[in-house]
C-alpha cells in the first residue's frame, strides 16, 4: 500500500469517527466489534456481538494467554459466551489453556480434529477441569448466539483432512456487512467453497497468515474483499505473507491491514458500514528498531 493511499485511509477513518461517533463508541449499543489481536505468529480473534455476547476465536501461540486475558480485562470482559477452536495447531490453541484457566468460558465449539501434542493435551485438560460443554462444528451449520448475526460454518474436520484443512471457517453477516474468517484452510477447500457458497464479503481474514497454501486469485475474486486482514509476526521463519498472496490481494483492490504492522486491529460495524481501527501507527516498528 502506498504511503499516500495509507494516509488517505487514516484521514478518512479519523473524520468518520469524529462525525459518526461523537460520544464514546464503547458505549453505543448495536455495534459489531471484531478484534484481531496481535499475538505474533498466530491467530486470536475476539468478537463482541450487537447484543453483547463475547466470542473468542483461537488463542494464539503459547504465551499469548496473558495478552488475551489482559485485553479482555481492558475491555471489561469477564466471561466468554463461546470459544471457537478452529483447529489444534499450536499457533491457534497455544494460549487457550491459560485463558480457560483464568476466564469463565460458557461453551466451546471445536473442529473435532485430534492432535497428539502436549499443548493440545493441556487444552483438553482445562476443558475437562473447568467442566465446559463442548460441541463439534458441523459444516453449513448456523451458530445461534445473536439474532442480529448470521454466523455460518463453511468448513470443519473431515477424515481425509490435515489440521489446516480441518479448520473451522466462518462467514459472519451483520445486515449489509460480511466477514470471512478463513483460519488456515488451503486451496482445496477454497475450490469447494467456490462451488457451494456465496463468498462475497467486505472483509476477509486471510487464510494461513498469507502462506502459499491458500488465497488463490479465483477465490479472492469471488470474495471481492474491500479489506484484508493478515495475522503474522514480522520476525516469523515461514516467509509469511508470500508475495503471491499480496499480489493477489492487490489485484482485487483490497486494502491490507496486518497485525505485524498495525498491532491489534478492531473492526466496528453498525451493519451498514464499518471502520478499521489500528492500535498503532505503521511506522512505529521502524522507530522502535531505530531507537
Amino acid at each position: 500500500m502506498s504511503c499516500k493511499k495509507l494516509l488517505t485511509i487514516l484521514i478518512v477513518t479519523t473524520q468518520f469517527i469524529l462525525i459518526s461517533f461523537p460520544v464514546s463508541a464503547e458505549r453505543i449499543p448495536g455495534l459489531l466489534k471484531v478484534h484481531f489481536l496481535d499475538v505474533g505468529q498466530g491467530d486470536s480473534i475476539l468478537m463482541n456481538t450487537p447484543t453483547g455476547k463475547n466470542i473468542l476465536i483461537d488463542g494464539g501461540p503459547p504465551g499469548s494467554g496473558k495478552k488475551i486475558i489482559a485485553y479482555l480485562k481492558k475491555k471489561d470482559i469477564d466471561s466468554i459466551d463461546l470459544l471457537i477452536s478452529t483447529h489444534p495447531d499450536i499457533d491457534h490453541i497455544g494460549g487457550l489453556p491459560q485463558v480457560l484457566k483464568k476466564v469463565k468460558v460458557k461453551k466451546v465449539l471445536d473442529s473435532g480434529k485430534l492432535h497428539t501434542t502436549t499443548t493440545y493435551a493441556r487444552y483438553i485438560q482445562q476443558i475437562i477441569k473447568q467442566d465446559i460443554p463442548v460441541k463439534l462444528a458441523e459444516k453449513n451449520e448456523l451458530i445461534k448466539i445473536d439474532p442480529h448475526l448470521t454466523i455460518r460454518v463453511l468448513n470443519t474436520y473431515g477424515n481425509s483432512k490435515n489440521n489446516n484443512q480441518s479448520s473451522i471457517v466462518l462467514k459472519v453477516t451483520y445486515d449489509e456487512v460480511d466477514l470471512l474468517l478463513m483460519s488456515d484452510v488451503e486451496k482445496e477447500q477454497e475450490k469447494e467453497f467456490l462451488k457451494t457458497y456465496d463468498l462475497d464479503a467486505e472483509i476477509i481474514k486471510v487464510a494461513h497468515h498469507g502462506s502459499n497454501t491458500s488465497s488463490s486469485l479465483d477465490f479472492l475474486k469471488a470474495v471481492s474483499p474491500e479489506t484484508a486482514i493478515l495475522t503474522y509476526s514480522i520476525e516469523n521463519d515461514y516467509g509469511h505473507p508470500v508475495d503471491r498472496v499480496i499480489r493477489n490481494l492487490y489485484k482485487v483492490n483490497a486494502d491490507i491491514f496486518s497485525t505485524a504492522v498495525f498491532g491489534d486491529l478492531e473492526i466496528r460495524s453498525d451493519g451498514k458500514s464499518y471502520l478499521v481501527l489500528p492500535s498503532r501507527e505503521p511506522l512505529e516498528n521502524i522507530r522502535k528498531k531505530a531507537g
